[in-house]
């Protein structure tokens, strides 16, 4: 049966996350920064508008900011995590067929109807996640995911179609893709609209109709798959089960520069406690071990310096203790005195599914610490990250990083939920007698 494929995409989404628990915020310009207070990441139109640009320090706008009273907000990610978790189980319930694209975009496929079908579907898709979660959201229709982008993309910019936008079959899909610059479909980097330039294709028609021989050698055959889904031609399957990651990574700037040993010694044991939770998680073990540290290299005033470690685990592992035991060693391999460092972050790569396991003769037997582990996870997933960690990985953390305008954690922390006041009003009848003022 033809198909045809939707992006549903959360318009704003770390922006609507804030909006959705504090109303006040709505029609007026907000940001998001990054971990740190670093970066702007995410902005409301309103804040777009004023010509804020996505990735700006905030050092650097923060005059612009304040001049405009622009609402800003430290990342929470906990909140957008959890936010984004219910968007996506409300498309799971509504659709059989879903593919979870990023914490904010999801495809969906669905059989081929007409224009006003997949209207009203959309609608209905939108005003479900609105009512449920509050979040705002985009669909775009198309015959393959690549127009599919192209279609969510008008929806959200042209407030005419209403949040939701069809390219169908048959339609005059060249008519749309002339009005789309080559730089904005989907796959295509900033390096490939720069070779796509030189050769004069400049918009999302001029790629469709490019010579094909070009589009491999320069492209590759993701290229060509690129090409063929701009004329309909679908070369991009749903996939219903996320992708195996090739890699797990970990890392923070510090909110106060480190030059003590012990201090990067706790962060490296957290951030490596994380992404071996993040490997159980995903039910995946690790083969291999980087850890990586850096000086700030904006502070000019100060010496530079920068290195990692790599290294091959004896055997496949998730277990925390381990690999905190095999990070810490190679953080002692790194750390030069008489540095203040900005970052240490660990990258887990050799990813194989848990239930694999190749023994190595000439390695020392390991303790089973799979129950510790699980009840580890079970622990901190229902009482909150870090309620049992290793003692490695530090109490204090001074080197911890800033969230000075960081929102509560309405859904995931007991102690930072919406408090709902109720009172009566000043002269209310309840049952014919009258409740005095009070």
């Amino acid at each position: 049966m033809p198909a045809i494929f939707a992006l549903i995409d959360c318009n704003n989404f770390y922006v609507s996350c804030e909006r959705v628990f504090n109303p006040e915020l709505a029609g007026k310009p907000v940001v998001v920064l990054s971990n740190n207070d670093g970066c702007i990441i995410a902005r409301s139109n309103e804040a777009k508008e004023l010509g804020i640009t996505m990735g700006e320090p905030y050092f650097r706008c923060k005059p612009l900011l304040e001049r405009h009273q622009v609402r800003t907000f430290s990342s929470n990610y906990a909140l957008y995590g959890d936010m984004s978790q219910r968007v996506m189980e409300i498309l799971s319930r509504l659709e059989p067929q879903v593919e979870i694209y990023s914490i904010d975009e999801a495809f969906i496929r669905l059989p081929l109807a007409g224009e006003e079908t997949l209207r009203r579907t959309g609608e209905n898709i939108r005003n479900t996640i609105r009512q449920q979660t509050g979040i705002p959201v985009s669909i775009g229709f198309g015959p393959t995911k690549t127009l599919a982008k192209i279609a969510n993309r008008l929806a959200k910019k042209i407030p005419e179609h209403g949040g939701v936008f069809a390219i169908l079959p048959g339609s005059d899909i060249d008519a749309v893709l002339k009005n789309i610059e080559a730089g904005e479909v989907w796959g295509i980097g900033g390096r490939s609209t720069r070779k796509l330039a030189g050769q004069g294709i400049r918009t999302a028609y001029d790629l469709s109709r490019a010579n094909e021989t070009w589009i491999r050698k320069h492209l590759s055959i993701t290229g060509i798959r690129t090409m063929h889904e701009l004329q309909g031609l679908s070369c991009f399957s749903l996939e219903e089960g996320p992708v195996p990651k090739q890699s797990i990574a970990c890392s923070r700037s510090f909110g106060a520069l480190a030059s003590d040993l012990h201090e990067m010694r706790e962060a490296a044991s957290s951030y490596v406690s994380r992404a071996a939770e993040k490997l159980r998680g995903q039910q995946l073990k690790a083969g291999c071990l980087t850890l990586y540290l850096t000086t700030n290299r904006f502070r000019t005033d100060l010496p530079q310096y920068a290195n990692s470690r790599t290294i091959a685990l004896p055997c496949p592992t998730s277990d925390t203790a381990e690999l905190i035991e095999q990070a810490v060693r190679c953080l002692k391999e790194l750390f030069r005195p008489g540095y203040a460092y900005q970052k240490v972050g660990v990258v887990l790569t050799d990813l194989i599914p848990a239930h694999i396991h190749q023994g190595n003769l000439f390695a020392t037997p390991r303790r089973n610490r799979d129950n510790l582990s699980q009840a580890l996870d079970r622990i901190n997933q229902r009482w909150g990250t870090d309620t049992l960690q290793y003692a490695s990985a530090g109490l204090s953390k001074p080197w911890h990083h800033k969230q000075a305008m960081k929102s509560p954690s309405y859904t995931t922390n007991w102690r930072e939920l919406p408090v709902a006041q109720a009172c009566l009003p000043p002269r209310l009848t309840v049952n014919a007698h009258t409740v005095p003022e009070t």
